[in-house]
């Protein structure tokens, strides 16, 4: 066993901002500095990633939000995170906080926001920002459990921000259908207009498929809401246990109670298990999700976000398959997972270069937006990448916001 005392010189050291810093949150200067900052090449290609996609239609939409429930917020963190005694969660909730731009546990929450609004208002053609609320574990019987939870973000925070700044932010609720009236919240928000709910089923234990969740199914459906929910492998938040619970084809109760759904990062990462086979044999979870994507059935109710889709261990068949298929992409959305992009290690352009998605001299100027705003690179990088054989791009329909979804009515299917 080891000794954890022993070891936590070691662990305080690597946590020490001029050790995390490059990996995590090092940039040359601030935001607002970027177009000063960076050469007229770097500029055109920003320039041209916003070329005829408005601002209004172009949301993104999943970007987390990190708190610690100071003020009044109502949020939550699991205290492991904060603690030496579990290393392993203490350096990588400081890989996060290092890529908000936060230095300091006490004033995480109003720091992070302070640096997502200094990224996002750096240029008023990107859009506006979907903040992801997020519940704590529930059990089956409906009873919270903090020893599963990572950490909660509150309803009411999101809306609260999305009042504060309406021109910016776009409340996304998270509700568990476990919990007891999560019915009658679903219900609460709706009324107050909110459109979007959040699920990362491994963390917080939710089982699509279960028949129980019908009534919150028929109460989402009513006022008109969409869930976002995770589906594949789930590396950044605990949940390892419930990692089946991740299976896109767990999806298909909600979908076939005509409930829209946003399945994030395409289900891009690891293996689930083949529910419609004999035996139930483990295949690619994004397989599992081109099967329904695929679906004629789902075709104006299922829908994806591009979130994370260009981090190191993504850009493979998930990647290379969307962008094969653009009479698909208007049912696409761009999302940045931000903080995610913000973590330097995460972020290989040296790699999407050598599978030729993007040449050398795009990797050098996207660098240059990267070290003052990795929101904008995020955006720009999706922008210009391309199929390394058919040359295809992400058509401009992959960045507007679906009709069905309340967008712009220049989305169209090919």
């Amino acid at each position: 066993m080891i000794n954890v005392l022993k070891i936590a010189p070691l662990f305080l050291f690597l946590s020490c901002s001029f050790v995390l810093n490059p990996f995590a949150g090092h940039f040359k200067g601030e935001p607002n500095e970027l177009n000063e900052q960076i050469s007229e090449h770097a500029k055109n290609l920003l320039n041209q990633s916003f070329k005829g996609l408005p601002a209004a239609c172009t949301p993104d939409v999943h970007v987390h939000v990190l708190g610690t429930g100071q003020l009044g917020s109502g949020n939550w963190l699991q205290p492991d995170l904060r603690s030496f005694f579990h290393p392993i969660k203490y350096i990588k909730y400081r890989f996060f906080l290092s890529g908000g731009g936060i230095t300091s546990f006490e004033t995480a929450g109003p720091d992070y926001l302070k640096r997502l609004l200094a990224l996002a208002q750096a240029d008023a053609r990107y859009g506006k920002i979907h903040l992801l609320a997020f519940d704590y574990h529930y059990d089956e019987n409906g009873f919270k459990d903090l020893a599963k939870s990572t950490f909660h973000i509150s309803n009411e925070y999101v809306f609260s921000l999305a009042q504060k700044y309406p021109n910016r932010f776009v409340p996304v609720v998270s509700i568990h259908p476990n919990k007891p009236r999560a019915t009658q919240e679903v219900m609460k928000w709706g009324k107050k207009g909110i459109k979007y709910i959040k699920w990362l089923p491994s963390a917080q234990g939710i089982n699509p498929a279960l028949e129980k969740h019908d009534a919150y199914y028929a109460m989402v459906k009513k006022y008109n809401m969409t869930i976002l929910s995770h589906a594949g492998e789930e590396r950044a938040v605990d949940g390892e246990e419930f990692q089946k619970l991740n299976n896109p084809l767990l999806l298909r109760r909600p979908l076939n109670k005509g409930v829209k759904i946003i399945v994030a990062h395409l289900a891009g990462l690891g293996q689930c298990q083949d529910l419609d086979a004999q035996n139930h044999p483990k295949k690619d979870c994004f397989d599992l999700f081109w099967r329904l994507f695929n679906n004629p059935q789902y075709t104006k109710i299922l829908f994806a976000d591009l979130s994370a889709m260009t981090l190191y261990n993504r850009p493979s068949k998930p990647l290379l398959t969307i962008l094969k298929n653009p009479q698909l992409h208007h049912r696409l959305m761009n999302g940045s997972d931000y903080p995610l992009p913000a973590i330097n290690i995460l972020i290989h352009t040296s790699s999407l270069e050598k599978l030729k998605y993007i040449t050398k001299r795009e990797k050098n100027l996207l660098n240059e937006i990267y070290s003052y705003n990795p929101l904008l690179f995020d955006f720009a990088l999706k922008r210009t990448l391309r199929h390394p054989q058919t040359r295809q791009k992400f058509l401009d329909a992959a960045f507007l916001l679906p009709q069905e979804l309340g967008g712009c009515q220049q989305k169209k299917a090919l």
